[in-house]
């Protein structure tokens, strides 16, 4: 992988159950310099958060999931008043940096998606590599994926695999889902993914990917909103980060890659669009300049050593002088859905 696990004595963070994916790199775009205030906006097991508070920076770590706030409290200790955990939603992450004194900070990084921690228990529901209650909930609180897949519409659930997953057989996938839940409700991971694997076969080019790997996806990210979430942080991140500061995002797969993007597309333009047959419009001043001209990605050595950073992306931005914009998230793409009872965004 990029970067040393030995972070330093007492802030090393749970490196031992998550290696975080382009260390190196991550660190490169934040620029962290001694007395820098950074957010890190998904905390998870620590990883950046360590290596930031390794170079002098003072952190304020986000998290929704309760037990990587439980779990960060040896790391709070050890890093003597240099690390505040917060517990809550990183779209919030104006109020949680007010809750720490700071009205604006030099950096934001977001590391987008499921944990590797998350995946890899079986009691949170996230994976169909393990047999365990059809959960998928980020914060433990609200409904569940057993919830949606057992009372949502059949035509919002086609919108949600075939949107969120990008299943190309999302009508036959909720076809099979309504009716297998009319003889008994899903209550497991292997009971949806043995239904969805009924009807999606195995892309023989593709041998390792299971076929329930999309709709698992779709579910896990409608339940959480997970793309609203990203978007309204986005925004968030534009509003607290000082002239200068930095914005750095990882994502894992196309969707979140996509609204980062075009997040940063629109807010680094410095011209209109124009032809020879029209004139340049004029478009507000630009809120960022780019750090990260498109995407890093992981490289050979790292991947190798660590699976999980193959689908990593990196974007980053600096903010200008301008006055942060309001967005339209749905222009950057999060899709509109029909929402669950319950359920944010």
């Amino acid at each position: 992988m990029g970067g040393d696990n030995k972070l330093g004595p007492g802030v090393t963070g749970d490196l031992d159950r998550h290696i975080p994916v382009l260390l190196e790199r991550v660190q490169a775009a934040m620029d962290a310099k001694p007395g820098s205030v950074i957010i890190d906006g998904t905390f998870g097991a620590g990883g950046y958060s360590s290596a930031f508070l390794r170079q002098g920076a003072q952190v304020i770590g986000i998290d929704r999931d309760p037990d990587a706030i439980r779990d960060g409290q040896k790391l709070v200790a050890a890093a003597k008043g240099q690390l505040h955990l917060m517990h809550g939603a990183f779209e919030d992450l104006e109020a949680h940096a007010r809750a720490c004194g700071h009205e604006q900070v030099d950096g934001v990084v977001f590391d987008l998606g499921v944990s590797s921690m998350q995946l890899d228990q079986a009691a949170r529901g996230f994976s169909f590599r393990f047999d365990g209650p059809l959960d998928m909930r980020m914060a433990q609180a609200g409904p569940s994926a057993a919830d949606v897949v057992n009372t949502i519409d059949r035509k919002d659930l086609t919108r949600i695999i075939g949107l969120l997953g990008e299943e190309k057989r999302a009508s036959s996938v909720s076809h099979a889902i309504c009716q297998a839940r009319e003889l008994k409700p899903f209550e497991t991971t292997l009971e949806l993914a043995k239904v969805v694997e009924s009807v999606v076969r195995r892309n023989p080019k593709k041998a390792s990917i299971h076929p329930a790997t999309r709709t698992f996806q779709a579910l896990r990210i409608y339940v959480n909103s997970e793309l609203h979430q990203a978007a309204n942080a986005l925004a968030a991140a534009e509003r607290i980060l000082k002239p200068g500061g930095r914005l750095v995002v990882v994502t894992f797969h196309s969707l979140e890659d996509r609204l980062v993007k075009r997040f940063l597309a629109d807010r680094c333009k410095t011209r209109g669009g124009g032809s020879r047959h029209m004139p340049e419009q004029d478009v507000p001043p630009a809120t960022f300049e780019y750090v990260v001209k498109g995407n890093q990605d992981a490289s050979d050595e790292e991947v190798a050593q660590n699976p999980r950073a193959r689908s990593a992306r990196l974007r980053a931005g600096k903010r200008t002088t301008a006055a942060a914009r309001d967005l339209d998230i749905y222009g950057i793409g999060v899709p509109h859905l029909a929402r669950f009872q319950g359920l944010g965004g």
